[in-house]
């Protein structure tokens, strides 16, 4: 495992030495100056991860940053904070860097736009280092700018790094990142500076400046600020030139000599110190062991060795001024247990897997009667087989055999007695066991005679007997006149008789039905009753049709009626009578009101209404009137002069009341508004016009507070609860035309702006 972090730390600095490289072809800055230690580095002797938790901050020590701390998620320019989020400002940070990190916070920096005063996001004194010795810095940065922020233009990041010796007069080491643009999926970069302390100097101060120009961008979060020595490149290996060797516990103890060997690419001397570990974390200095070679005597266990480099022997045991070897590791697996064995089987240790292995195979189950048992003998390493077949059955019938079946194990006894024949119910079957067959005997009753032409005889094999069946033909039913008598020979009725005649010539109203029980036909029917006329109409009977013929047509309905009249036909006169009367048009209306007759409903409709005000506003100077109801509105500030328009321009601050009346009424509707709007400039050139910025009608209110500042943050006026008025002048001293800020607290609602100063 530890070769493989080796492995990946020697990654780690391909990769981003590789980053840096595209950093300086693309960067339109000198970014040369940056990159790692191309040696061994010594533990670290300053780190800063900003720490972890689910707040924001603390804010940084006094004299670490000239910028403002805040907070929360959203610092402004020249402002940062301390967190593990930007959710609620739009910001992009996945996580903090620091790895193993719950809930790690980094410094968020929102740069600022002022290109006079870029301002250092981080500075601080890095102490007990040692002179002629040299060092690495390195910090981790991402771009937290969506690319969408700032409409995809958003300004790239851009930081410079300074080393300074502890007066802060010479400069010691610098270079700049180059621009670090935005991206979809934002991430951590790594950043170096490798710089020599000079004779005497133990101690430099680290600075990170803001490097990019200011506007829209430029945010960025900086967290795992490292200080490390930094020496030659320091390999280890044994006397075949192996970087780590694993070998299992059956060849200990284990003994081999190893070396270390710089690349003198930093230190001109070297001074060793062996140490040695069984974790790889936790290490021990090897007493005397001071030499480019140690030898490992007589090793049970997992070890791991190293040594400490340094270019002098007082630093060797100073971690701020030494480096450290390559890791050698020694690799020792324990041999598991002999394993438990079957009486077959053979155990041989392998030391190449470190691990036991098991060869043999166990002895091949005999073939056996299904009646026998294998039973297998671990003592005499071999099959046993036992068991006697069973015994055949005896005492069969003619008709079974006896089978011995292998797969079930039983004698299966087979064979079926000769199927008993079908016999009449007269008859009866017997079985002779003898000849193995059945035997039938019996006679069939004799049929019965002298049956009358209806009667059949049908022998039933259930009860065997003959059974007589048949019943003589029913006789018929007769009409009233016919007679009927039984014939033997055709063994059928015959019937006799003739209808009597029906009647003739009838009435195209009569009907004729014949009685059955008087035998006589009968005649029945009524003429059609006369229908009732109406005033118009006469009728006349048609013996063709058999009904009674109406003629005759209503006098037609009056057309052309006004809504209120009714046309009602009088049966007495056969006329139509026209009656009604138009409704009488309402009095007493409003002078805003008017009556209009409704013909399709027949109804006075009263219309019009008073002005109903909905809402008053201020849209800059202008006071603007929304009715809630249409009508022919007029508008007035005083109750005197009024218009047909419902805004009133160019209004200065103040309290108003608006009047409202119909057109050529005298009743008005009235409602107070507080027209109060900030000015977008002015103009303090003495003309008479514009010449102070005013906030008239602030007093109006119960509670407030005003502040004017410059684009710096500095305080220019502030008034609380007075009128307010500004006349362009600090320490009597007119300012320059430029834009200005303001904060304008009104009962607890804040608003802020800048306006415009124009000389």
């Amino acid at each position: 495992m530890f070769q493989i972090y080796l492995k990946l730390k020697k990654q780690f600095f391909v990769v981003n030495f590789i980053i840096l490289i595209c950093a300086f072809l693309s960067s339109e800055k000198l970014a040369a100056q940056l990159g790692f230690c191309n040696g061994n580095s010594g533990d670290p002797i300053f780190t800063e991860t900003f720490g972890t938790g689910t707040n924001y901050g603390p804010a940084l020590s006094v004299g670490i940053t000239n910028y403002v701390f805040v907070a929360n998620s959203g610092p402004q320019d020249g402002q940062y904070t301390i967190g593990q989020n930007t959710f609620s400002f739009g910001w992009n940070l996945p996580s903090d860097h620091t790895p193993g990190d719950t809930n790690g916070k980094a410094l968020i920096v929102n740069a600022t736009d002022d290109p006079t005063d870029p301002g250092e996001f981080y500075s601080t004194p890095i102490n007990g280092l040692c002179e002629n010795t040299t060092y690495e810095f390195s910090s981790w940065l991402i771009n937290i700018l969506p690319t969408s922020g700032c409409g995809g233009g958003g300004i790239p990041v851009n930081v410079k790094f300074e080393i300074w010796d502890i007066s802060n007069t010479n400069l010691l080491a610098s270079g700049d990142t180059g621009n670090i643009f935005s991206s979809t999926t934002p991430f951590w970069q790594q950043y170096g500076l490798v710089f020599q302390t000079l004779p005497g100097q133990t101690a430099v101060i680290l600075k990170m400046i803001n490097n990019g120009i200011g506007g829209c961008g430029n945010d960025l979060a900086i967290d795992d600020i490292v200080f490390k020595s930094c020496g030659d490149f320091i390999s280890i290996s044994d006397q075949v030139s192996n970087s780590s060797i694993t070998i299992c516990s059956t060849n200990t103890p284990f003994s081999q000599t190893l070396t270390v060997t710089p690349d003198n690419s930093v230190f001109s001397s070297h001074f060793y110190q062996w140490q040695e570990s069984t974790d790889g974390i936790n290490w021990t200095d090897i007493p005397g062991e001071n030499s480019q070679t140690v030898s490992m005597n007589s090793i049970m266990t997992t070890h791991y060795y190293r040594a400490k480099v340094a270019e002098s022997a007082s630093n060797l045991n100073n971690s701020l001024c030494n480096v450290t070897s390559d890791v050698f590791q020694l690799i020792v697996n324990q041999l598991p247990s002999a394993p438990t064995i079957e009486c077959w089987e053979t155990a041989t240790i392998n030391d190449t897997t470190c691990s036991w292995d098991v060869t043999g195979t166990q002895p091949t189950q005999p073939t056996i009667a299904c009646w026998e048992t294998a039973t297998f003998n671990n003592t005499t390493c071999a099959w046993e087989v036992t068991g006697t077949q069973p015994t055949q059955p005896t005492g069969l019938d003619c008709w079974e055999t006896a089978t011995f079946n292998n797969t079930s194990c039983v004698w299966e006894v087979t064979g079926n007695q000769p199927t008993q024949p079908s016999i009449e119910c007269w008859e009866i079957a017997t079985f002779n066991n003898t000849t193995c067959a059945w035997e039938i005997t019996g006679t069939q009753p004799t049929q019965p005679t002298g049956l009358d032409c209806w009667e059949t005889a049908t022998f039933n094999n259930t009860s065997c007997v003959w059974e007589v069946t048949g019943n003589q033909p029913a006789q018929p039913t007769l009409e009233c006149w016919e007679t009927t008598s039984f014939n033997t020979a055709t063994c059928s009725w015959e019937t006799t008789g003739t209808q009597p005649t029906q009647p003739t010539g009838l009435e195209c109203w009569q009907t004729t039905t014949f009685n059955n029980t008087t035998c006589l036909w009968e005649v029945n029917g009524t003429q059609p009753m006369q229908p009732t006329l109406e005033c118009w109409e006469t009728t006349s009977f048609n013996s063709t049709t058999c009904s009674w013929e109406t003629t005759g047509a209503q006098p037609t309905q009056p057309t052309g009626l006004e809504c209120w009249q009714t046309a009602t036909f009088n049966t007495s006169t056969c006329i139509w009578e026209v009656t009604g009367t138009q409704p009488t048009q309402p009095t007493g209306l409003e002078c805003w009101q008017t009556a209009t007759f409704n013909t399709s409903t027949c109804v006075w409709e009263v219309t019009g209404e008073q002005p109903i005000i909905e809402v008053i506003s201020s849209d800059g100077n202008s006071i603007v009137v929304i009715t809630s109801n249409i009508g022919n509105f007029l508008y007035s500030l005083d109750g005197i002069n009024y218009q047909s328009s419902a805004i009133f321009p160019n209004i200065e601050n103040g309290l108003f009341t608006i009047y409202i009346k119909v057109n050529g009424c005298n009743e008005v509707v009235t409602d107070e508004h507080l027209h109060f709007y900030i000015p977008k400039f002015f103009t303090p050139n003495n003309d008479g016009v514009n010449d102070t910025f005013d906030l008239k009608g602030i007093e109006n209110y119960n509670d407030f507070e005003v502040t004017v500042f410059d684009r710096f943050g500095k305080v220019l006026k502030n008034v609380k609860n007075a009128p307010f008025s500004w006349d362009g002048l600090h320490n009597n001293n007119p300012l320059p035309s430029s834009d200005y800020w303001y904060v304008v607290i009104i009962e607890g609602n804040r608003r802020a702006g800048h306006f415009t100063l124009k000389r």
